[in-house]
């Protein structure tokens, strides 16, 4: 299955959550160490992209999280890898964001993961997120599967 990773899973695994745990951290690290076994999609917008560089460098240190940002950087239009670029359309309505979604009351932040999510049908991993489970009917609804890296911290990150 191809997988939509939240920034904070990469926020996370930075060591950089006044919040998560070292489980929590571990958890991330692991998932993002196996970074060329993944299926991972992004948007074509590059906003996922843009989210990421928000958090992360380019350098690819000193965090895990910092090493798949760059590796998504250097790799993302070589047909070789193994990540996947999807369309997704965004559209000047407050209450979806994007043409994928429905009206929703979802965080504004986190819809392009979702609306991602929907048009590539994969999953969305999380770590410490609370608005993934809070939506859990939206997520019902568009038949998109949220994976918990963390089921314990439950906090928005």
């Amino acid at each position: 299955m191809s997988s939509v990773i939240d920034t904070n899973v990469l926020i996370v695994a930075n060591g950089n959550s006044g919040h998560a745990s070292i489980d929590c951290e571990l958890a991330c690290i692991d998932l993002l160490e196996k970074t060329t076994a993944l299926a991972i999609v992004i948007d074509e917008n590059t906003l996922i992209m843009s989210e990421y560089q928000k958090h992360c460098s380019h350098k690819g240190a000193p965090g895990v999280g910092d090493m798949f940002f760059k590796y998504l950087h250097d790799n993302q239009h070589d047909p070789s890898s193994s990540i996947l670029q999807v369309k997704i359309n965004p559209i000047p309505d407050v209450k979806r964001s994007f043409s994928e979604l429905p009206e929703n009351e979802f965080d504004l932040s986190d819809r392009k993961f979702l609306a991602t999510a929907v048009a590539a049908n994969a999953e969305v991993i999380n770590s410490t997120d609370s608005d993934w489970e809070e939506q859990s009917g939206l997520m019902q609804q568009l038949d998109v599967t949220i994976s918990q890296l963390c089921p314990d911290c439950n906090n928005k990150s």
